[in-house]
């Protein structure tokens, strides 16, 4: 078999092995230690296992993803998420579906100090499903809406899938970070948007919730001022240039902690859980990241990227064409795969293609640009049939739901997303403005 036969055939395997429930982590670092065996030989697999793996996790950036996930687990042991949905509520609520708009106003608050999807779904599912269910909102309406509000958590910066994907095409987290603001405003505020226009079709899915006082209403936004101040604190300093992304992911963990032992939410039993949550969900993506990095060293070595980038530029398509057919691709492996799966086995293949071709915007500013899209396509994978993980997430909380019916309480916000996607395609300088105002 040819170099590139083997590369075919590796990726032909590593999907069945994910059909098959293989942790993806396990299963690319297998076909690729196969793959590159293969080509290279075992002496070559093992040298090149040595080496990567040092430099893999000597790099200084990876240390900025235990310390924001540690943000979001203080964050969450300080009952952060129960003050967002509460100000939200008192504040949205009296409007028709306005329980579900503020449920989705406070994943968004929660998104700035979880920078994890499945977190931010887990969380606020906990605390918003009660309330949705005691207003009797229908099934579909409030765990699509949770589902989908849980996207905003990998979008709204902090973001561990950008700060991956920045690692990888050797863009800067801070611009990237910066990039994502508008477009995760965007995201937040066309969910917002999307309940409006189904309670306004549907108006039993969405019923109005009792209307709040004025002083309940400022007294539920002063419950707030932690998560406003660490916001500000950590992304200002950053956006600001005044901390790096790991320092600013330092300065928020220990922020979040102090707010947690202030507001009583943090005792030592929780502190264990925070420190052994963190360490758990890191191990997983370094062995992602591990195994990622073996299967992408063995595709290039079958010359399976070169290949494909050959093939997209003798195709006769148009760059958007091509850019098109990436996204539509990023949604079919949304089905089986989890975000950070797609960006570390895709990008290695897709940046170098996009690079090489003629778009409207070039160097790093391209960089920023496919990186957002990317990002965007990669969460409404989240919520894509048959698979979509927050569905699932969320199905495990409110399990009286069919699965069936959460699924099509998410196709409207598909909707949102497509319109966003192709706003963010026709007008690039939506995730361009802020980098360049800023830098």
């Amino acid at each position: 078999m040819t170099g590139l036969q083997i590369g075919l055939a590796g990726l032909g395997a590593l999907l069945v092995l994910l059909a098959f429930r293989i942790p993806i982590g396990v299963a690319m670092l297998a076909v690729g230690m196969v793959g590159y065996a293969s080509i290279a030989g075992v002496a070559a697999l093992f040298s090149h296992l040595k080496t990567e793996t040092y430099w893999r996790f000597s790099n200084f950036d990876l240390s900025v993803i235990p310390l924001f996930m540690l943000m979001g687990q203080f964050a969450a042991q300080a009952g952060l998420s129960k003050s967002l949905f509460r100000a939200a509520n008192a504040w949205l609520g009296h409007f028709r579906g306005g329980i579900a708009m503020a449920a989705l106003g406070a994943c968004a608050g929660f998104g700035t100090i979880s920078g994890s999807s499945i977190a931010t779904a887990a969380t606020m599912g906990k605390v918003a499903l009660p309330e949705l269910r005691r207003y009797n909102y229908s099934g579909a309406l409030a765990t699509g809406a949770l589902a989908a509000g849980g996207t905003l958590g990998i979008l709204i910066p902090p973001s561990i899938v950008l700060i991956i994907y920045a690692i990888m095409v050797q863009g800067s987290v801070v611009t990237l970070f910066q990039a994502a603001f508008i477009p995760g405003i965007l995201a937040a505020l066309g969910y917002i948007a999307t309940v409006a226009i189904i309670v306004r079709l549907q108006p039993r899915a969405g019923p109005a919730g009792p209307r709040a006082s004025n002083d309940e209403r400022w007294q539920a936004l002063l419950e707030i001022w932690p998560v406003l101040l660490i916001f500000l604190v950590v992304m200002g300093g950053i956006y600001a240039g005044f901390f790096t992304p790991t320092e600013g992911a330092g300065v928020g963990a220990a922020g979040t902690f102090l707010v947690a032992v202030a507001q009583g939410g943090m005792r030592w039993a929780g502190f264990v859980d925070a420190l052994l949550e963190t360490a758990h969900t890191t191990a997983l993506i370094y062995l992602i990241l591990l195994g990622a990095a073996v299967f992408n060293a063995f595709l290039g070595f079958s010359q399976l990227p070169i290949a494909a980038a050959e093939w997209f530029r003798e195709s006769g398509l148009p760059p958007l064409g091509v850019l098109l057919a990436m996204l539509a691709l990023y949604v079919l492996l949304g089905c089986v795969m989890d975000s950070l799966s797609m960006i570390l086995l895709t990008v290695p293949i897709f940046w170098p293609i996009i690079a090489g071709l003629d778009f409207a915007v070039q160097g790093e500013d391209l960089k920023l640009w496919f990186g957002i899209l990317a990002l965007i396509v990669v969460e409404v994978g989240l919520i894509t049939p048959p698979v979509g993980l927050n569905v699932f997430v969320i199905h495990s909380l409110a399990k009286d739901v069919p699965m069936l019916e959460t699924f099509k309480g998410v196709l409207p916000f598909l909707a949102s997303d497509a319109v966003r996607i192709a706003l963010i395609i026709a007008f690039p300088a939506i995730a361009l403005v802020l980098p360049r105002l800023l830098a």
